[in-house]
């Protein structure tokens, strides 16, 4: 966490180390983190309570400051691997957004494996399920897209009781993986047999007043193939992102919008569009 400094990335204030009572010899590692109020799923809950759809500006605002987190760890090699909205702190009044809890993290080498049961079942990535080991950052696209799937819906996208009934839940929506696909994911899986179920279009798994512009990049973020999925500096160039970028767009309580566009050079491809 030192090596990161980032307005998405939750800051790193001191650490210090502990032991534990005198019977045991354990060693405890204390961070000191930079005071959020809020988390995304607290927020999402709240809306859910009342019934009503988290306000798509909102959902932007959000999604893009997440992308912006993950353009910039990835950069860095560092995947998160457990992105979730547990995981991702808000201030409600500025609107800023910052990713937290490293303890998953991990520096990926090319051709090093890596454990495959990592990650929130929700927003597990098929690869995972499928128990490849050299997955890339790509897993943490995904499970972006389960993330702004279901601030869109109001409830979990892919809601899995078990690692098995996650691909189901998966699969209901975007249908049977091709043996082609499935070797994309994990060459090393050997059982293709699956039953055979048709596409769920996500036109029809969110509410019908959800932007087509939501929907397109959904479509694009959520690949069976993770080399299909945007990275998360292209991810940010999406057209749904566009009124972030319109100068006179306000939040609701009347306050500028966050800083979005201080990019350094994860951020080359924004600043070409902005």
């Amino acid at each position: 966490m030192r090596l990161m400094d980032h307005r998405n990335v939750c800051g790193l204030k001191a650490y210090f180390i502990n032991k534990g009572d005198q019977k045991s010899d354990e060693i405890y590692l204390n961070l000191v983190l930079e005071y959020v109020p809020e988390t995304l799923y607290r927020i999402s809950r709240h809306y859910s309570k009342i019934k009503q759809p988290i306000p798509t500006l909102l959902v932007k605002l959000y999604t893009y400051q997440l992308f912006r987190a993950l353009a910039y760890t990835h950069t860095l090699g560092i995947c998160h691997r457990d992105i979730k909205p547990q995981n991702l702190l808000l201030n409600p009044i500025t609107g800023v957004l910052k990713l937290c809890d490293f303890g998953s993290a991990k520096i990926l080498a090319e051709g090093e494996p890596n454990v495959s049961y990592i990650c929130s079942r929700y927003y597990r990535a098929p690869e995972l399920i499928f128990g490849a080991t050299l997955y890339t950052t790509k897993i943490d696209i995904w499970s972006v897209g389960c993330v702004m799937g279901e601030l869109l819906l109001g409830q979990p996208l892919f809601p899995g009781e078990s690692g098995i009934d996650q691909l189901v839940e998966i699969i209901k929506v975007l249908g049977t993986p091709s043996k082609e696909q499935i070797i994309m994911m994990n060459p090393h899986y050997t059982d293709h047999k699956f039953p055979l179920i048709k596409p769920h279009p996500f036109s029809k798994v969110f509410r019908s007043r959800t932007p087509p512009e939501a929907i397109d990049l959904i479509t694009h973020v959520l690949q069976y193939n993770p080399q299909s999925r945007p990275t998360a500096s292209e991810a940010l160039v999406h057209p749904f992102f566009d009124e972030l970028r319109n100068p006179d767009t306000k939040m609701s309580n009347g306050k500028d919008l966050p800083i979005l566009f201080d990019f350094t050079k994860e951020g080359n491809e924004e600043k070409r569009k902005a």
